[in-house]
């Protein structure tokens, strides 16, 4: 729910102080990146399906098979769990780092939206999937455990425990999580802060202060977002927002957070993925018990089912994906109405947005269909278009 505005590629520079469209020559550079990229998510998720269908129909038995033959792991079902889930993770890493390279730190080279030299990000997407993947083995070793002695009723279960895990992310994201990837302190800036803290008034939102997250040593791009549950719950700006926008425009994209806010947006998409997570696992039981021919013993679900349960995972969140990514532009819409409404700051949403698209290098009108499989927010000329449709009628 986060707004993603770029920052120059110099930090010494200012934005440009126009707000005009995209010049001919921008306009092809924002659409090649933009194609680019589409190519790499595509790519990415085709390796994805092939890589864990292979792992799941030819080598999770053999796999299984073997490591049954070691005497400590023969005789525990979650110690060669977590084992054969490591040995597949480690393999689609392997597999898929020619694309992550080009894609996470190649592409954002060539068109001058990374800082980041190859060790800091080789560093950087390390530690990403460290983390990735030791959550992935807890939550899998809590599944398989739910399934083993709950039975036919794990993925309700499941899905409770995932709303649960839901919240506790939520809560940890901003204290433990992205302390881990960027420096984060205190923002020392009273007019701004108090600027920000008058927007969060009247709406029952409680925010525990207002923060500078250092994103300018790896990238160009800024973000503001309200990260948080609770106690937790803070304002973090990136620096490069900070030091390349007005306080207008700082001002109306921190209002379109409260939007979300005033909204429940995110409320109403945490109960959502319960449902979503409910269909899903209960897709997993229906699909085991075929596999099994209807002879499903849930007390001893094989390990080898492993990667199977993957797969269909995965195949089932991208086939929600463009639904989910409906409800997503439906939500950023009301937010982004939100935000001109309590403001009143037209023009610097119109400049905030017009930056964006100009040194981010987003194509501000992409295709349809691109946009309705990928896009979780409205392409830039809807939103230019609808603010401007907005203070006609404010008139």
């Amino acid at each position: 729910m986060s707004e993603h505005i770029a920052a120059p590629t110099d930090a010494s520079q200012q934005p440009p102080s126009d707000d005009a469209a995209m010049t001919d020559s921008q306009l092809a550079e924002a659409k090649r990146y933009g194609h680019l990229e589409l190519a790499c998510t595509l790519a990415d998720r085709a390796l994805d399906v092939a890589y864990l269908a292979v792992a799941a129909f030819l080598l999770a038995r053999p796999i299984d098979a073997w490591l049954q033959g070691h005497s400590l792991l023969g005789r525990s079902m979650s110690l060669r769990l977590a084992v054969l889930f490591l040995i597949v993770m480690g393999l689609h890493v392997a597999v898929s780092f020619p694309l992550s390279f080009l894609s996470g730190h190649v592409l954002e080279h060539r068109f001058g939206l990374s800082r980041q030299t190859f060790g800091a990000w080789l560093w950087r997407y390390a530690k990403r999937n460290v983390l990735a993947v030791g959550l992935m083995l807890v939550l899998l070793l809590g599944l398989y455990w739910m399934i083993w002695i709950v039975g036919p009723l794990w993925w309700l279960v499941a899905a409770a425990a995932f709303f649960l895990v839901t919240i506790l992310l939520g809560q940890l994201a901003p204290v433990l999580i992205l302390p881990l990837f960027y420096r984060i302190e205190k923002l020392d800036a009273p007019e701004l802060t108090d600027r920000l803290s008058r927007l969060a008034q009247g709406v029952g939102l409680s925010i525990e202060g207002v923060y500078r997250m250092d994103l300018s040593a790896e990238t160009v791009k800024a973000n503001a977002m309200l990260a948080g549950l609770g106690r937790t719950r803070r304002v973090l700006l990136g620096d490069t927002l900070l030091s390349g926008f007005k306080p207008e425009e700082i001002e109306v994209v921190f209002a379109h957070e409260v939007g979300h806010h005033v909204h429940r947006h995110i409320r109403t998409m945490i109960v959502i993925g319960v449902f979503y997570s409910a269909a899903g696992f209960w897709l997993c039981d229906r699909l085991l018990q075929w596999w099994s021919g209807g002879q499903l013993d849930y007390a001893k679900l094989p390990i080898y089912t492993l990667p199977f349960l993957m797969l269909v995972l995965t195949l089932f969140s991208m086939l929600l994906e463009p639904l989910q990514n409906a409800v997503s532009r439906r939500f950023e819409r009301q937010a982004d109405r939100y935000a001109l409404e309590r403001t009143g700051l037209k023009a610097a949403y119109l400049s905030a947005f017009r930056k964006l698209a100009k040194l981010n290098k987003d194509d501000p009108d992409p295709h349809w269909l691109d946009v309705l499989l990928f896009h979780t927010h409205p392409p830039v000329s809807e939103r230019l278009a609808m603010a401007e449709k907005f203070a006609e009628k404010a008139r």
